[in-house]
């Protein structure tokens, strides 16, 4: 077997160019594909993780712009937050921020339909 050590000594100096070539040989010789590998390793990691990936279970709602209705805007966040009222005016004036973190689905969207109907423009994540 070959020496390890030696061979990642050899890797480290190769240029980008050479170990882009590198690759591609390596691809050709074994008839595969790297892409291939990478999309295939996370299946590969267990069938339970792939799920909760994909259902998004807390939402943050994010403020991005008073509406030019930042008084209405900010009573609204005021009542949400319970913040007071520098506090709010500071978070208002200070889009795009996060008025509710952590939160579920429903309640995310409830909040984001309080600030809206306020004149604000909001976003989940």
């Amino acid at each position: 077997m070959a020496d390890l050590n030696a061979l990642v000594d050899q890797l480290s100096e190769l240029t980008v160019l050479e170990a882009a070539e590198l690759s591609k040989l390596l691809e050709e010789k074994w008839g595969v594909s790297a892409a291939a590998a990478v999309a295939a390793a996370p299946a590969a990691g267990g069938g339970a993780a792939a799920p909760a990936a994909e259902e998004k279970t807390e939402f943050d709602v994010i403020l991005t712009g008073d509406g030019g209705k930042k008084i209405n805007v900010i009573k609204e966040v005021r009542a949400i937050t319970g913040l007071g009222l520098t506090e709010a005016k500071a978070l208002v004036e200070g889009a795009p921020k996060p008025v509710k973190e952590g939160v579920n689905k429903d309640e995310a969207e409830k909040v984001k339909k309080q600030l809206e109907e306020a004149g604000a423009t909001v976003e989940l994540k």
